[in-house]
């Protein structure tokens, strides 16, 4: 039945299964689906995690190498930063696992940020300068400690 519920309702068989928890009617939850949910539930889990280290790196090499662009754009990367700096910091205190995590994703995070600045960084308008790929670093030029500091934006710091 549970199998069923599974596929035809979500929400209700969400419901179920925690109803049967508790009331420690284990042999009746659907094991299999519920622990493919669990898996799910981590993976997606990281991929915010990820997403928003992505974002906030992102930002902070564009206000580092477009350090000229006008102030009008550079607000909106600050406001990025911040936002996306919280959410990461966030992520890490509900899941202090995440500390582990960082480092072991930060070279791929700063990879596909890099792309992001670059890509970004080609529909500048209006006489504002473009850089070249050579300018953004190859490898990440941010401590983890500085993508945390919520005082640390890149440039002049």
């Amino acid at each position: 039945m549970n199998n069923q519920l599974y596929e035809q309702d979500f929400n209700l068989w969400r419901e179920s299964i925690i109803e049967q928890i508790k009331e420690h009617r284990f042999n009746d939850i659907d094991w299999e689906h519920l622990l493919i949910e669990l898996e799910d539930m981590g993976k997606s889990e990281k991929r915010s995690f990820i997403s928003n280290l992505t974002i906030l790196i992102a930002h902070l090499l564009k206000l580092t190498v477009q350090s000229d662009a006008p102030e009008m754009m550079k607000g909106s990367w600050y406001s990025s930063v911040t936002e996306h700096r919280f959410r990461v910091k966030k992520d890490l205190e509900e899941n202090p696992s995440f500390k582990n995590y960082i480092t072991e994703v930060i070279s791929q995070a700063y990879a596909d940020a890099r792309k992001l600045a670059i890509k970004e960084s080609k529909k500048a308008k209006l006489g504002v300068r473009q850089p070249t790929d050579a300018e953004y670093p190859l490898d990440c030029p941010f401590l983890i400690e500085q993508l945390l500091n919520e005082d640390f934006y890149g440039e002049n710091d």
